[in-house]
């Protein structure tokens, strides 16, 4: 059997749905997230709008089924950080180590670059060693870990924070971004 690549495309609000139902385990079953509540799908599309305006989001296709997404917001709010971003990426229950979140950042990254974002920044709960894998084949290095900085799932869990730089620049950016 043939296997088709996967197609990584901007996600819609049409999206919503499937993306939420690849969050909710994480949400869950894991510390993967912090979050408690998964979203409806509702607030998903409205994720998806809001990074799709001033980021990326993305979403990788198997055979016309939504597998994963990754998508890219602000880094912090204040004026100086913004072109600096977070990136994350998520994969269904299964599909994790296959390429499908290589593929997703191997679009991503570089419509990040081009969008003017000089860093991206990946938070991840540990341990997690497919999502430290995946950043550091792209480049991510280790700036640092917060340590027992959220608890759920009764008990204290760390995040390591990784950054990659999408451009060699170092002068002044550009104009208001």
């Amino acid at each position: 059997m043939v296997r088709m690549p996967l197609l990584i495309r901007d996600a819609t609000a049409d999206d919503a749905k499937a993306c939420a139902a690849i969050y909710e385990p994480y949400v869950l079953d894991t510390a993967i997230t912090f979050e408690t509540e998964p979203p409806a799908a509702a607030e998903m599309a409205a994720r998806i709008a809001e990074a799709a305006a001033t980021h990326a989001w993305l979403v990788a296709e198997d055979a016309g089924v939504v597998i994963g997404y990754a998508y890219a917001r602000p880094f912090a709010a204040r004026a100086a950080y913004r072109w600096s971003c977070e990136v994350s990426v998520y994969l269904r229950t299964g599909r994790r180590r296959t390429g499908a979140g290589r593929a997703l950042y191997e679009v991503l990254l570089p419509r990040l670059a081009t969008r003017g974002y000089r860093v991206a920044v990946a938070k991840t709960t540990l341990p997690n060693d497919a999502a430290m894998g995946l950043h550091s084949a792209f480049g991510f290095e280790p700036v640092g870990t917060h340590r027992r900085i959220g608890w759920k799932h009764d008990a204290w869990h760390d995040v390591a924070i990784t950054q990659l730089f999408l451009t060699p620049e170092i002068t002044a950016p550009a104009g208001p971004h």
